[in-house]
């Protein structure tokens, strides 16, 4: 029996995205499957022993553990080594806040899914009350703390981004549908639900779309599922 391989990622996160991945991945039969920035492989180990086709890769893929299926060396920020149209569905669990040219992510990713083909990520809410509480009194937002300079290993939080702005990214790269679910709500958020109805009024006097970026979700969720369709 093969043993389960330590997931890069907050737990309970690849739990609950495959969950939602399933969910998405059922108007196919047998989907294939990219996972992008597989890790140490955990994700690419589930998707495989539920009868996934997958195919991994990683910037480091000499950290990668499951031997089952190889894990190709890719840079993310550059064309991916793949034809057109060869994939249904892409995957990228916990590393939209690592990367540092979401455009070109996008449109390689378009490039490979067929049409109708899904696109899932998943990334640190910064919207939550608990994280502009987090960025009021320290200036970094939930997940990310200051960036040591010297470094240039694609390990640090560098990408802090919204959720209308990752949907104006993946719809300049061409993709239509979008969805966002969250993998739970916090406690820690719910706690300054008392702010929301200042939010709604400043909202309200600003002229600022309340619904963009203040539903409840939004407000309370930790960890942000975000899929998009080709």
């Amino acid at each position: 029996m093969t043993q389960d391989i330590k997931a890069i990622a907050i737990p309970g996160i690849h739990q609950r995205f495959f969950k939602a991945f399933q969910a998405a991945a059922g108007r196919y039969d047998k989907p294939r499957v990219l996972e992008v920035g597989a890790g140490h492989g955990a994700f690419t180990q589930k998707l495989w022993q539920e009868g996934y086709e997958v195919t991994a890769c990683d910037l480091f893929p000499e950290i990668y553990q499951f031997a089952e299926t190889p894990c190709i060396k890719v840079d993310i920020t550059k064309e991916l080594p793949f034809p057109s149209e060869s994939f249904e569905m892409a995957v990228a669990v916990e590393v939209m806040e690592h990367v540092h040219n979401h455009p070109v992510f996008f449109a390689e990713c378009e490039r490979i899914l067929k049409k109708g083909g899904v696109l899932m990520v998943s990334t640190p809410n910064i919207l939550s009350l608990k994280s502009r509480i987090r960025f009021l009194f320290s200036g970094f937002f939930y997940s990310f703390k200051p960036l040591d300079h010297a470094r240039n290993d694609g390990l640090q939080h560098i990408a802090s981004l919204t959720i209308d702005q990752y949907r104006y990214l993946a719809t300049r790269a061409g993709f239509s549908g979008f969805e966002v679910q969250v993998d739970k709500r916090q406690k820690s958020s719910r706690f300054y639900s008392f702010l929301i109805p200042f939010i709604r009024l400043y909202c309200r006097l600003k002229s600022i779309p309340f619904e963009v970026h203040n539903r409840y979700d939004y407000l309370t969720g930790r960890v942000l599922f975000l899929s998009f369709v080709k």
